[in-house]
């Protein structure tokens, strides 16, 4: 999961994609959480998305932010972006078409080819928090189903 900072939208992407995993008995997959822009690194996720998961049973208060490496382009199967600025940020790295086949749009998993953006709450109130988690929460869902149908 890739937003900007990796403290506000990736990170609730994150801790929802794990919540929904583990409640559906699906172990090993690895869910990870990065972002384009460094200047947050080793910040705990912001305090607003922090309650907002909280409000939904979910903690994502010990996440820290990482920028994203060229690296993950391999290490991962699947790298799901925020928005279209992630999505260059992240395929600007790709050396190969089977890497940057490997970056979608988020909500894409939902809504597919309408590469909608994950609205970036950081400048709203509390309400921009609960709309990004409801959008990345029927995401999840979706991939949660696609999981269990890789079976």
């Amino acid at each position: 999961m890739v937003c900007m900072g990796n403290i506000c939208r990736s990170p609730i992407a994150e801790g929802i994609l794990r919540h929904k995993l583990h409640t559906s008995g699906i172990k090993n997959i690895l869910v990870d959480s990065a972002g384009t822009y460094s200047g947050h690194k080793g910040e705990h996720p912001d305090a607003r998305a922090i309650a907002n998961a909280r409000s939904h049973d979910i903690d994502i208060s010990r996440l820290v932010a990482r920028p994203f490496h060229k690296k993950d382009l391999d290490e991962f199967d699947h790298i799901f972006v925020m928005d279209a600025t992630n999505f260059r940020e992240v395929t600007s790295h790709a050396e190969k078409e089977e890497q940057r086949a490997k970056v979608e749009f988020l909500l894409n998993i939902k809504w597919p080819g309408k590469n909608i953006a994950v609205p970036d709450p950081y400048y709203g109130g509390e309400d921009g928090f609960e709309k990004v988690f409801q959008l990345v929460s029927q995401a999840c869902d979706v991939l949660v189903e696609n999981f269990k149908n890789e079976k």
